[in-house]
């Protein structure tokens, strides 16, 4: 018996081995769906997106949600632009807060077909985050900020205070979340916000902007007129959202990226 259960095993592994090639799973061709490089800002991290990327995958969208390393504009879009190259179809950039400063930067390539603003900066050549954030009245981000953390390097890092940044970040999302993400936000080096931007990748590159009018750490105002400046081809204004409508409004930020990469293809 034994010896028959061996031959019987002997027979199925031989058997698999010289299949004909026909008869195995055919390799998957090259991956040509447009990839989604989603950047987060200040005070915030890659989960920022959590809602947002489920949308964007059923859509069938490749999906990369970056880890913005919040040191400076330039070194920061060079992590985005390693993104870029990796990509093996077309591209869309999605920004939020300082994270469209740094999807400003990026160098130039064919693949990224359109920029997305959700709640970001969109700076001109010499403009900082900083400067664009007093341009207007409104912000009452200076106030809500922690003591400045020393970094090693000489420099600082900047927090929000955990008991202010539930009214000042996220406003319309339930405490217990935003006490979450109190605890967990990622400090911006303050050296960032003071970084000037060289060109800026909206002059060349289709654009479109979200934004909600409750925002408190960018003024309304401010982010109309970046979004008007930049050309925007369609600019969505949540009523009463906060500064971080991508995690309380996923639906209509996902909906806005989709149709940013639909009509930027028909070009």
């Amino acid at each position: 018996m034994k010896s028959f259960i061996a031959l019987a095993l002997t027979a199925a592994v031989t058997a698999a081995i010289v299949a004909p090639a026909s008869a195995a799973t055919p390799a998957a061709g090259p991956d040509t769906r447009t990839t989604v490089i989603l950047v987060h800002g200040a005070f915030a991290d890659a989960a920022s997106w959590n809602g947002v990327i489920p949308r964007l995958d059923a859509k069938g969208y490749r999906v990369v949600a970056a880890a913005n390393p919040l040191q400076g504009v330039a070194g920061d879009a060079r992590v985005v632009d390693g993104l870029v190259a990796q990509a093996p179809g077309p591209v869309v950039l999605v920004g939020h807060s300082y994270g469209g400063a740094v999807i400003s930067s990026v160098q130039p390539s064919p693949k990224i077909q359109a920029l997305v603003y959700v709640a970001a900066f969109a700076p001109d050549a010499g403009e900082t985050v900083l400067g664009l954030t007093g341009q207007f009245p409104g912000s009452t981000l200076p106030g809500a900020l922690d003591a400045p953390v020393a970094r090693a390097d000489g420099g600082e890092d900047l927090y929000i205070r955990q008991e202010a940044f539930h009214q000042q970040f996220a406003a319309d999302l339930p405490q217990a979340q935003a006490r979450l993400m109190a605890v967990g936000q990622r400090p911006i080096a303050k050296a960032a916000l003071e970084e000037a931007l060289a060109e800026p990748r909206w002059k060349t590159i289709p654009t479109w902007a979200i934004y909600g009018d409750g925002d408190r750490n960018i003024p309304a105002q401010a982010m109309e007129y970046m979004a008007e400046r930049a050309g925007s081809r369609g600019t969505v204004v949540i009523p009463g959202a906060s500064h971080v409508v991508m995690t309380s409004h996923p639906q209509e930020v996902a909906d806005l990226v989709d149709r940013a990469a639909r009509e930027s293809a028909r070009r």
